[in-house]
């Protein structure tokens, strides 16, 4: 038996956070290695003490000073490939501009020139960091290969798909055999592209289907928190076709952000995949009260029908909130879970 399967004997919705966590000031002030483990374990400790089920490293070894706006969740996974110029011109820029493939981005992550493969990305060495101080069950996220290629400049494949398909290799070399209790992908541009679910869907179960089958399979889609700001367009509903070709144990979804009309489209989602709904609205200061988490939960059980959300969490990552507020925010997130369960 799991870890998680051990949790969900105890409680029947877990509570988990979705990846990034606020930086400790004093981890920008004196970076070092020692600093980060340091900061990982007051990351992940400041999640359990809030009643956190399922808490992530934080990503806190991501962040990219010189693109903040991303928290790194591009840049960390593409720049360290063999095949890639990380050096990017005018001229980069302007063939970019002109795809017209991302509206919120006008320069490429990195020019791909050459076959891809690893080069020096690691993640093995990542997720054995964050299992040295984790303290129990953790998750551990990696961004979308769909995501990603569609912030590349391509020189060598000459077809998107190819492109796609070279990097899901990549990133399913990367998965393999990593000590933690569930993996999660990113992808918050699928959600307003819908019409390439197809190809998306194909690329992100490559990943899936690598990872160890004792650890827990999860999704995360938002529409977007770029600089605090939504960037996509879209429903749920849309996204039905695409989100049951998914070979994931489970969805992690944004919904606190989202139009009620949204809590009624979960109803089209493959009841083999377990829900995972945001609650805990991250583009605002506010501090949800236990009893709004409760109610959100409600709603949307009662919409579902009793036992299909296994998890409740925030929208996406807290990184560019204050610490403060997202340590009040995941407080309530659990607390409103206990209330609703009524433990």
């Amino acid at each position: 038996m799991t870890k998680l399967q051990v949790a969900f004997d105890e409680k029947s919705i877990l509570t988990t956070t979705v990846g990034s966590y606020p930086l400790p000031e004093w981890l920008v002030a004196l970076p070092s290695e020692q600093a980060l483990l340091d900061a990982t374990r007051v990351v992940f400790n400041s999640q359990r003490q809030a009643g956190i089920d399922l808490p992530t490293d934080g990503e806190l070894y991501r962040f990219d000073v010189n693109h903040p706006d991303t928290n790194g969740m591009i840049e960390y996974f593409v720049r360290p490939l063999r095949g890639v110029r990380a050096e990017i011109g005018r001229k980069d820029i302007e063939e970019f501009t002109s795809l017209q493939r991302m509206n919120f981005r006008s320069k490429p992550a990195a020019v791909v020139e050459s076959e891809l493969s690893s080069g020096s990305l690691n993640l093995l060495s990542d997720c054995v960091r964050a299992a040295e101080v984790a303290g129990g069950p953790f998750k551990f996220t990696l961004t979308s290969p769909y995501m990603l290629a569609r912030t590349l400049l391509d020189h060598h494949y000459g077809d998107f798909e190819h492109l796609l398909l070279a990097i899901a290799e990549v990133l399913a070399d990367q998965v393999r055999g990593l000590p933690c209790d569930c993996v999660q992908i990113d992808e918050a541009n699928v959600p307003g592209n819908p019409d390439h679910g197809p190809i998306a869907a194909r690329a992100i179960n490559i990943v899936l289907d690598n990872i160890d089958s004792t650890t827990n399979k999860s999704v995360h889609f938002c529409f977007g928190n770029y600089g605090g700001q939504t960037i996509q367009s879209g429903t749920w509903d849309a996204l039905h076709a695409f989100l049951n070709e998914l070979h994931c144990d489970h969805l992690v979804l944004e919904l606190a952000h989202r139009p009620e009309s949204d809590v009624s489209a979960l109803n089209g989602i493959d009841s083999k995949i377990a829900l995972g709904i945001g609650v805990v609205d991250i583009k605002v200061n506010h501090i949800e009260t236990p009893d709004e988490i409760a109610n959100r939960i409600q709603t949307v059980e009662k919409a579902v029908g009793p036992g299909r959300v296994k998890f409740v969490h925030p929208d996406c990552g807290f990184w560019m909130l204050k610490r403060s507020i997202a340590d009040r925010k995941i407080s309530a997130l659990a607390e409103g879970r206990d209330l609703f369960l009524g433990s």
